[in-house]
């Protein structure tokens, strides 16, 4: 058992580093979508190759999360998280200067391996280095706030680059932003305690093998559809493979997923909800893009400027978070959260040909900023809570696993109900009404999202605070016998 962790001798140097080694990773996954346009005419890529140069990013970076997470715990998360900075930080630099397709596709691979290991080791460092209580409490607020500040502005980020130098500037930004990490983290982060015991060698094989292959399917799907043989022989595979995984879990002395992580309600519910508000949100930021350039004519400068009001709202909101922590239970804000993402996102639904920007795009995105600053925290919180030191590592890394597949099959779902609007009319009228079901259907997924949180985590939290009366967004951590 690894000893619980101690107060940071810099915690401020170390929360800085961990949040800006995840922000660079959140910000490459959304930094592309306003920048896709021009990439694809320099590169002449057909619609097919564009897609996997998000999805093969999303494919490795999906599968490869809890091997990432089990790696930090046996290796030293420190080490391990130097080494993820180290092959992002390099896959990015040979995507900026990548002369064809098939070269930006293999770096994005490449990268998502680095991200893998970056993503789960910068939560369980965060974990390791703040005591229970307040540090932490603050400390995993504002790493859940990042989680969506990253996304939107990453949007903002890859627009004004696109637009002002190339798309290629959206990669080697990374370049400085990782050396600078990779210099300071060995200088400030502590090492972490290895943990003792073999490696879950059958464990980790399936559980990659079956996240990628259900990735793999979904992506599929984007393309070729539901009912296409290889979507469905991928989604099987994964599905059995994964089936395999649990049981080999069930018996591992050391498994590389403890399968009592999901004993507690709160962390299954966030989980859960994690999942399906991810799925939600890549729809809207992949579909939101494609009407505000295609519909309403924007450029990729104007495009990511047009995400400004849900960026500068969430990124109050989110910083407002640690102040609210003694103010009202983690599930509250949660639900808050989720309700009011649901409003904007069925609010902006209703686009069409004659919407205006306004009223139509930038008021309801007012709402989903506001809603994503009040529920990644918690949703992040809630992923973690209860986690025992020595399982750390896993329970960050299935944060970060049902938050990748969440967005692979949110996507594949919005593509695939957008796909049914029949192609009638003008081509501008026909992406309108695609965009609308598109986010009709995220707005379903959110309203699936909230009946799971006050199905599972509400009921939990408000229990556990009348058994502890331990106030708090994130203070929930330490409320180990309630589940």
């Amino acid at each position: 058992m690894k000893p619980e962790p101690t107060a940071a001798a810099r915690p401020a140097a170390i929360l800085a580093i961990i949040l800006a080694s995840y922000f660079m990773i959140l910000l490459d996954n959304s930094v592309i979508f306003t920048a896709l346009p021009s990439l694809q005419a320099d590169l002449q890529l057909s619609t097919g190759e564009l897609s996997w140069v998000q999805d093969a990013y999303t494919l490795v970076f999906g599968g490869l999360l809890l091997l990432g997470a089990r790696a930090g715990d046996l290796l030293g998360r420190r080490r391990v998280f130097v080494f993820g900075l180290v092959v992002f930080s390099v896959a990015s630099l040979l995507i900026g200067l990548a002369p064809e397709g098939w070269w930006a596709i293999a770096g994005r691979a490449v990268q998502g391996i680095g991200a893998a290991i970056v993503a789960p080791a910068s939560l369980s460092l965060l974990t390791a280095s703040f005591p229970e209580g307040r540090e932490r409490t603050r400390a995993v607020a504002l790493y859940g706030a990042t989680a969506g500040i990253g996304a939107s502005l990453g949007l903002v980020i890859g627009g004004a680059l696109a637009h002002w130098i190339s798309w290629r500037a959206g990669f080697y930004v990374n370049v400085p932003i990782g050396a600078a990490m990779i210099l300071l983290a060995p200088r400030f982060i502590p090492e972490t305690v290895r943990a003792r015991g073999r490696f879950d060698a059958f464990g980790a094989l399936s559980a990659t093998l079956g996240v990628g292959a259900l990735v793999f399917g979904i992506i599929n799907t984007a393309e070729a559809g539901w009912t296409s043989p290889v979507s469905i022989t991928a989604v099987a595979a994964g599905v059995v493979l994964l089936v395999v995984f649990v049981l080999i879990e069930r018996r591992a002395a050391q498994p590389i997923m403890p399968l009592r992580l999901f004993r507690s309600r709160r962390r299954t519910g966030a989980y859960i909800a994690r999942f399906l508000y991810l799925g939600a949100m890549i729809g809207f930021f992949f579909f939101t893009t494609q009407f505000m350039q295609e519909v309403l004519g924007f450029d990729p400068l104007q495009a990511g400027i047009g995400f400004l009001p849900m960026t500068a709202v969430n990124f109050a909101v989110a910083m407002s978070i640690p102040r609210l922590a003694g103010r009202m239970p983690g599930s509250i804000a949660l639900v808050a959260g989720i309700l009011v993402t649901l409003a904007g996102m069925f609010w902006l639904s209703r686009v069409g040909v004659d919407t205006v920007y306004l009223t139509g795009v930038a008021l309801p995105m007012v709402l989903v900023g506001a809603g994503q600053g009040l529920a990644f925290a918690p949703l992040t919180s809630f992923g973690i809570i209860g986690a025992p030191a020595a399982d750390a590592g896993a329970a960050s890394g299935l944060v970060n696993t049902f938050h990748q597949v969440g967005t692979c099959l949110g996507l594949g779902i919005a593509v695939a109900a957008a796909a049914t609007v029949p192609a009638t009319g003008s081509a501008v009228a026909h992406l309108a009404s695609q965009v609308s079901v598109a986010l009709t259907t995220g707005s379903v997924l959110l309203l699936v999202g909230l009946a799971v949180t006050a199905a599972l985590i509400l009921p939990a939290d408000l229990a556990a605070r009348r058994t502890t009366k331990q106030p708090g967004v994130a203070a929930a951590p330490q409320l180990q016998q309630v589940r």
